[in-house]
């Protein structure tokens, strides 16, 4: 007796925190969920996609061992409205938040409140940006709005905390491996659905002190169309989110010792205060750094603005401009990267892998020099695609990929469908799961629909639009007074959108299949406005 008490011992904590084996009378155990989702993450800086500006390797592992979303799309290109979507499953227009300005309702179904009154233990860690806190959540540990960079301050269950010393990145993961421990040692067999959400790589894109060494030193490839001249599209021209325009404080981080005015405009023409205003968020952000922060940060700021005063004027400016943003933004993925590699080394080391869907997605693609810009909101593909990867070893084949077109609001009715929940009728999304088990349905989208609502007096001066996109053509119709009109995009021909097709006859009957399609879509979605 007394030899098999080490066995027992470790067959015990080998099994603590795994699902339960099913029987031949019960049912396989619900899936556990990890939902990770960082803000304004472009597909090109995921190396899964393409290894052109970065290396992603813990991302990638999700995608190696799981399936990769070759055309996943969004139905509003900006944050809060696209977290909204993903919630509620449902378009803008629907679930009401339309914009960054309005608050979220909260009192409106979510699919993390059906899967809380399903049984499971529900969380939020990160950035929410919501202004009101969902309901059905277990554990909610929330940045206050857009968070920092730097010592964030978090909403901890209703309770507004003093904040906190830490790269906030790296303080979101140990808070999401704080919760994950725990459900590795319940014994009980509640599953759980935890939203792990980062702020990272949102502007204004500050690295961790680890990763400012060398940083300066990296170069990446100008994209073929960071000179656009925007011909035929006067809604992009006219546009402010030119990294020619960015902000050289907080964008680029030039202090004023080196340029006293900052001359960009930073997307901010018509915001209270103007660009003046939020040029000095900056500096605000450098009085937050603790003395230990501040004294990494220094030698660098100080390399950055030297540089700035040798180009500055001159004709290389725009590439110096363009490589000081992908420097920042990429070392801002990078965290990330390393981030999610610390909390899937955990899922394999407590047991929990095998019985857990992750997903990493982002609330939108963004522009990183294509076009000339940075941001997102428009119809365009670099910030109308967003990244997806799901892995679940239990159900989705290791390796592969599906070119069909999917939806950020079909994330919810996903989750919900493995874990034998039926989402509310008035839910737009589709389950991804014939998809993620290797089949196509029959009656599987052939198009999407995008409604962008902003004005053309808000913040990056984006015109209203809205627009369809099939497997080859996409179409979009500016609404925006002034600016009123179609533009048409062969994707197979033109994939950069650089030539408006709308006046082409070659094009005649695309174009009129497509205005069609916008009026069904609008019925089909029940579009009022």
């Amino acid at each position: 007796m007394r030899s098999l008490l080490p066995l027992l011992l470790v067959l015990f904590f080998c099994t603590c925190g795994r699902a339960p084996e099913p029987t031949a009378d019960a049912p396989p155990p619900r899936p556990n969920i990890l939902f990770i989702m960082s803000d304004d993450h472009a597909q090109r800086a995921i190396s899964a996609y393409t290894d052109e500006l970065i290396e992603t390797p813990h991302l990638d592992r999700i995608a190696n061992e799981g399936m990769l979303f070759r055309n996943s799309f969004v139905t509003n290109s900006i944050c809060a409205p696209s977290r909204a979507a993903i919630l509620t499953g449902k378009y803008s227009h629907l679930n009401g938040k339309i914009d960054n300005l309005t608050p979220f309702n909260k009192d409106q179904w979510t699919f993390t409140e059906e899967l809380h009154r399903a049984g499971y233990r529900t969380s939020l860690i990160g950035k929410h940006h919501l202004m009101n806190i969902p309901r059905g959540f277990d554990e909610f540990r929330g940045l206050v709005g857009q968070g920092d960079y730097y010592n964030p301050v978090f909403v901890h269950n209703g309770d507004t905390l003093a904040p906190e010393e830490g790269y906030t990145t790296t303080l979101i993961t140990d808070y999401a491996l704080a919760e994950l421990r725990r459900h590795a040692t319940d014994t009980s067999g509640q599953p759980f659905c935890m939203l792990y959400w980062h702020k990272a790589p949102h502007r204004n894109w500050m690295p961790d002190t680890a990763d400012l060494a060398g940083l300066l030193d990296k170069r990446y490839p100008e994209p073929a169309t960071l000179r656009d001249e925007y011909q035929g599209r006067p809604a992009a021209a006219h546009a402010d989110m030119r990294i020619a325009d960015m902000f050289v404080s907080q964008d680029l981080k030039v202090l004023e010792t080196y340029e006293p005015k900052d001359p960009g405009t930073g997307g901010a023409t018509f915001w209270p205060g103007g660009p003046e205003r939020m040029a000095r968020y900056f500096y605000a952000e450098i009085e937050r750094l603790t003395p230990a922060q501040r004294a990494a940060w220094e030698p660098f700021l100080a390399r950055v603005g030297k540089e700035w005063q040798e180009v500055k004027g001159t004709d290389r400016e725009l590439a110096w401009r363009y490589q000081r943003y992908m420097q920042d933004y990429l070392a801002s993925v990078k965290s990330v990267d390393d981030n999610v590699g610390r909390v899937l080394d955990f899922l394999d080391e407590s047991g929990l892998a095998e019985n857990t869907i992750v997903i990493y997605t982002s609330d939108q693609g963004f522009y990183l020099g294509e076009h000339g810009w940075y941001d997102k909101r428009f119809m365009y593909e670099e910030s109308h695609r967003t990244p997806l990867l799901i892995r679940y070893p239990a159900r989705v084949a290791a390796g592969s990929t599906t070119e069909q077109l999917v939806l950020n609001i079909d994330l919810g009715s996903t989750l919900l469908d493995y874990a034998g929940v039926t989402p509310p009728a008035e839910v737009q999304g589709r389950s991804l799961r014939p998809l993620l088990e290797g089949k196509v349905p029959e009656d599987w989208r052939q198009d999407i629909y995008y409604r962008y609502y902003e004005s053309m007096n808000s913040f990056h001066r984006v015109a209203r639009h809205e627009g369809v996109r099939d497997e080859r053509y996409k179409l979009i119709q500016f609404t925006e007074p002034g600016f009123e009109g179609y533009e048409l995009y062969d994707l197979q021909e033109d994939p950069h959108e650089m030539v408006n097709r709308i006046d082409d006859p070659a094009l005649e009957a695309v174009q009129a299949r497509l205005i069609e399609r916008i009026k069904e879509q609008r019925v089909a979605l029940k579009v009022v406005d």
